[in-house]
């Protein structure tokens, strides 16, 4: 009888928790569609048994279609005349041609397709920013799934649904355009067309600049240009008066600055200041400060192989520096709760523990929670909304009741720009302390393999960053 002889197993690479499948990514799809499930219910819940006028005012959408109607019947009025009562429009040219293409929609069918693209877009930005973050397979439909669930159940989130905002849209649209390929010719057409329906992108062609891809800055920038220049030639009109009006630089063309839901830094100085005028030194000193360091710490990230803190860290100081930062402007946090579901994953011990709990505490700072003693549904509400406000079109007036407040009221208030000033000095920090090379929350934590002999190479499963077709970090 002939001994078989054994044949030796070759080791199996092991593959990053975040890509695994199998059993284990069965489960996740299972955990993360049965919340979901339950978090859609929640919302539908909410929607059935209140008022739609309560729930789904769809306040800006009907800003937004009566422009449109004003573009197809009346353009000399567009930005004369009053949208709805109180309120002007206050978006670009190109932007009212958007919305003229959507007059012919009946208004019913509308709101509900601009509700169901909005969630959709939702899911669209966890799904492609895990990607970049290098998950694949199960376990990314199911974490994409979860964190769908948890994002939907933030105020920025719950507002833009509230108002009919085009703000998820433009964010799932920003964060396609970053994650493809440095080589694709048309990367930053995306980037342009948002910038052209609403300015607050174009930090974002800095942001490429100065991480040296030129070709897709210029892609954006050329984008923007001609988009605005076909709001020029078919609203030539509207087109001057926007541009080169005297409303351009005023920020309170869109509502008193200083408004509670202003969660931006010369929203944060305004209220300190209990005037229009007396911060607008300090805030562009602030501005200045935090866009310079926000830029070049992503740009730094980037370079790290890093790149949605990159991306992340130019949004968010976007939203910071911006004069003006809605509350629903902040749905930049969807991507935040991913970079820090990711980190956690990837980490062990007391730095997991640590980032479970920075992502618990960033989904309850911008979470929906009802405000007690105030009538109607807790959908739109958070916790900003616990400090008493003025109405958003009163103007500034020395008793106006953000200038009063004190304590928990300020905190409150000023909740999601705090939280912001916070999490860019993490990040800022972050790109200092780790620069180019050593583990870190973002990259698989186990060991990376010697150089297997004679080859020179390593056996290591490429790190995030290079799974997102970012540059190496250099050793």
């Amino acid at each position: 009888m002939l001994l078989a002889t054994p044949r030796t197993a070759r080791p199996r690479p092991r593959t990053p928790a975040a890509s695994r499948g199998g059993t284990g990514g069965q489960r996740t799809v299972q955990a993360g569609g049965a919340a979901l499930a339950l978090a859609l219910a929640a919302y539908l819940a909410e929607v059935l048994t209140h008022p739609l006028r309560e729930t789904l005012t769809w306040f800006d959408l009907r800003v937004y279609t009566t422009a449109g109607q004003a573009v197809l019947h009346a353009p000399g009025t567009l930005y004369a005349a009053q949208m709805v009562p109180g309120f002007k429009f206050t978006y670009t040219p190109f932007a009212a041609l958007v919305f003229a293409a959507w007059a012919w929609v009946p208004w019913g069918l509308l709101t509900w397709l601009m509700t169901a693209s909005s969630v959709a877009a939702l899911g669209v930005a966890v799904w492609l920013s895990l990607t970049a973050l290098g998950w694949s397979g199960r376990r990314r439909l199911g974490a994409s799934l979860a964190l769908t669930a948890v994002a939907l159940w933030t105020e920025p989130v719950q507002r833009a649904l509230h108002v009919g905002q085009v703000e998820l849209l433009l964010m799932a649209v920003v964060i396609w355009d970053l994650c493809q390929p440095d080589r694709r010719r048309w990367k930053g057409a995306g980037i342009g067309l948002a910038a052209a329906i609403k300015l607050v992108p174009l930090i974002f062609i800095l942001y490429l600049l100065l991480t040296r891809r030129v070709r897709a800055a210029a892609t954006a920038l050329v984008t923007f240009v001609l988009l605005a220049a076909v709001g020029f030639a078919a609203l030539p009109q509207a087109s001057w008066q926007w541009w080169f009006g005297a409303d351009f630089l005023r920020a309170g063309r869109t509502g008193f600055v200083g408004f509670l839901a202003n969660q931006s830094l010369r929203g944060l100085f305004t209220r300190e200041s209990a005037s229009l005028t007396s911060g607008l030194w300090w805030w562009l000193a602030a501005a200045a400060l935090a866009g310079a360091a926000g830029l070049i710490a992503a740009a730094r990230l980037h370079r790290a192989g890093r790149p949605v803190c990159g991306w992340l860290t130019c949004a968010l100081t976007g939203l910071l520096v911006s004069p003006v930062s809605w509350d629903h402007h902040w749905v930049w946090v969807v991507p935040a709760l991913a970079v820090l579901a990711d980190a956690a994953v990837r980490a062990s011990g007391a730095v997991r523990r640590a980032c479970w709990a920075l992502a618990g505490g960033v989904a309850a700072v911008f979470g929906a929670w009802p405000v007690l003693g105030r009538a109607g549904p807790l959908v739109p509400w958070g916790l900003i909304w616990y400090a008493p406000g003025s109405p958003g079109t009163a103007g500034s007036h020395p008793w106006s009741s953000e200038y009063h407040w004190r304590g928990l009221t300020w905190l409150a208030g000023n909740a999601y720009v705090l939280a912001g000033l916070a999490a860019l000095a993490g990040l800022v920090a972050l790109a200092r302390t780790t620069g180019y090379a050593g583990p870190s929350p973002w990259r698989s934590s186990r060991r990376v393999p010697r150089p297997t002999a004679g080859t020179g190479r390593s056996a290591a499963a490429p790190t995030a960053g290079q799974a997102a077709g970012c540059p190496a970090p250099r050793r």
